[in-house]
C-alpha cells in the first residue's frame, strides 16, 4: 500500500499521464489501441521511476473545450481502466478542460483516487470562451456517487487561462476552493511547463489547511526548493524529452527530477 500522499509536507510528487489525442479530435491518428499502450507503457514508467501517483488526462485534445464529448469521456475512461490496471500507485485524472462530472464518473468507474478540476471556484476565459465554477455541481455529483473518497485537487487560477475578475486575489480563490469542499489545492505558472511563482505557493499556504501542490514548471534544478514550501507536485513536460507533450516519458528524466527532490 502506498504511502498518504493527500497530507501536509508529504512532498508528493505525481507524474502526467498524457494521453495522445483522442477520437474526434483534430489531432487523432485513427489507431485507438495506440492511446491506451502509450497511457499504459507512461504510468509504468512513472512508477518504476519513483513517482507517488499519476493522473491521467487528455491532453492532446487541442484545441480544448470545457467538457468532453462522449466519445472523449469513453476513450479517457479506458485509458484510465488500462493504467489503473497496470499500476500499484494511486491513479487520479483530469478531464480537461474542466469536466467535473465526466471526471468523477469515470473516476468512480475505474476505481481511481482523486481528480484535478481546473476552474472550482474561479470563472476564467480561455481559447473556447468563459468557463463558470463547478464547485457545487462536482461536491454534489461525488456526494451522490457515494464515492466522498475520492479526493478533489482544484486548481486557483489555473493556467492558460485569464481571470474574468482579475481583482480577485490568490488568496481568495484559494479559501474559497478549501471552503467548498477542495481536498487539496494546486498553483501554476501562466503555462505548461513555466515555474510555479515560490510566492504565489506561500501565499495560499498561508490562507489554507489543505496540502497545496505545484503544478507546472517543476523539474530537476528548482524540485527540492520548491517541495520546502508546497506540498506535492504535478509534474508532466520536464519529464519528457525535450519537454515535447507528445513524447513518451523519460525513465531518465524521472530519475532525475527525483534525485534533485533527495540531493
Amino acid at each position: 500500500m502506498s504511502r498518504e500522499i493527500f497530507t501536509v509536507g508529504s512532498q508528493t510528487v505525481i507524474g502526467m499521464v498524457h494521453c495522445l489525442p483522442l477520437p474526434t479530435t483534430a489531432g487523432f491518428d485513427g489507431d485507438y489501441q495506440k492511446i491506451l499502450d502509450h497511457a499504459v507503457q507512461d504510468a509504468k514508467i512513472l512508477e518504476a521511476a519513483g513517482v507517488d501517483a499519476v493522473i491521467v488526462e487528455n491532453m492532446g485534445d487541442t484545441p480544448f473545450s470545457a467538457l468532453l464529448n462522449k466519445t472523449q469521456v469513453a476513450a479517457l475512461a479506458a485509458a484510465t481502466m488500462q493504467v489503473k490496471n497496470a499500476v500499484n500507485i494511486p491513479v487520479g485524472v483530469d478531464a480537461a478542460f474542466n469536466d467535473c462530472e465526466a471526471n468523477l464518473a469515470i473516476a468512480a468507474i475505474t476505481g481511481a483516487s482523486f481528480i484535478r478540476v481546473p476552474v472550482f471556484v474561479d470563472t476564467v476565459v480561455f481559447t473556447d470562451g468563459i468557463i463558470n465554477p463547478c464547485a457545487k455541481k462536482c461536491m454534489e455529483m461525488r456526494k451522490a456517487l457515494g464515492k466522498e473518497d475520492i479526493k478533489i485537487l482544484p486548481d486557483v487560477q489555473v493556467k492558460h487561462a485569464h481571470m474574468l475578475l482579475p481583482y480577485i486575489s490568490i488568496e481568495q480563490s484559494a479559501k474559497e476552493a478549501a471552503e467548498n469542499g477542495a481536498d487539496g489545492i494546486i498553483v501554476t505558472g501562466t503555462q505548461i511547463g513555466e515555474e510555479t511563482p515560490i510566492d504565489l505557493i506561500q501565499r495560499v499556504k498561508k490562507v489554507v489547511k489543505v496540502p497545496v501542490y505545484a503544478g507546472s514548471g517543476v523539474k530537476a534544478g528548482n524540485i527540492k526548493e520548491q517541495l520546502q514550501i508546497a506540498d506535492g507536485a504535478i509534474i508532466g513536460s520536464s519529464l519528457k524529452e525535450g519537454g515535447i507533450l507528445s513524447n513518451p516519458i523519460s525513465y531518465d528524466l524521472v530519475k532525475e527530477v527525483l534525485d534533485g527532490l533527495n540531493a
